[in-house]
């Protein structure tokens, strides 16, 4: 009978222990609090996933937090830190762990934005202006697809924003002009370039003036305007 009684204990045990959630883990990277503190609120259980978030404020704070929180399933990254503009933040987390699986987050609806980030390893683009079932679908194929150990469909994950006929022109520029551009759309002056690069500020200059003359663009708020 106590056998029994046993076998009946631990087939109930197991049974129990099926029905908790996997749980996930996802570092979000943003310097808003309410942004933080409003995702971690909606998105607590993604399918049967329980996310465990971790958060930072800047991508000095992130890169803390992922080196010494363990196992770290996703990184949602922001574009526009304190300390970091643009995909610059997506280039330094990825040349310091290059193993992560980061996901950039952000208000920027740009395709050129999405293709770069894409072509620098990003696992996904999830925008901050989507609709909150959108956004719960990608986070969901983001971290389920980290539990099956491969891929989702890119078109899952890295949304379509209309082109520019820009683009055919961009594709001919060189890896530092693509890095200047990306800044440049980012809203970044001449300065925060020259900081984020560490490129003399007249190099930036020439820079800037060379892909004006590239994109045939009279001046810098026109060739962002040709990008929106």
């Amino acid at each position: 009978m106590e056998a029994v009684t046993d076998l009946r204990f631990h087939t109930v045990s197991s049974d129990l222990r099926c029905a908790v959630p996997a749980t996930r883990r996802v570092l979000l990277i943003d310097d808003h609090e309410l942004v933080r503190a409003g995702i971690r609120t909606l998105y607590r259980l993604l399918d049967d996933l329980s996310i465990e978030w971790l958060e930072a404020a800047s991508l000095q704070e992130g890169l803390q937090v992922y080196r010494d929180s363990g196992p770290v399933d996703v990184v949602l990254l922001d574009l526009n830190l304190s300390d970091c503009k643009g995909l610059q933040g997506l280039r330094q987390f990825l040349q310091a762990f290059p193993e992560a699986r980061v996901a950039v987050f952000s208000g920027t609806q740009d395709e050129f934005v999405v293709r770069q980030a894409r072509a620098l390893g990003a696992v996904g683009y999830v925008p901050k202006g989507a609709m909150m079932v959108e956004m719960r679908n990608t986070l969901a194929a983001l971290v389920g697809d980290a539990r099956r150990g491969r891929p989702a469909s890119p078109g899952t994950l890295f949304p379509r924003f209309p082109s520019s006929a820009m683009y055919d022109r961009v594709a001919e520029l060189g890896p530092r002009h693509l890095e200047i551009l990306e800044l440049v759309l980012s809203g970044c002056s001449n300065q925060e370039i020259s900081n984020s690069t560490q490129l003399s500020l007249g190099t930036v200059k020439n820079y800037v003036s060379s892909l004006l003359l590239a994109l045939d663009v009279k001046s810098r708020s026109h060739m962002i305007s040709l990008f929106r």
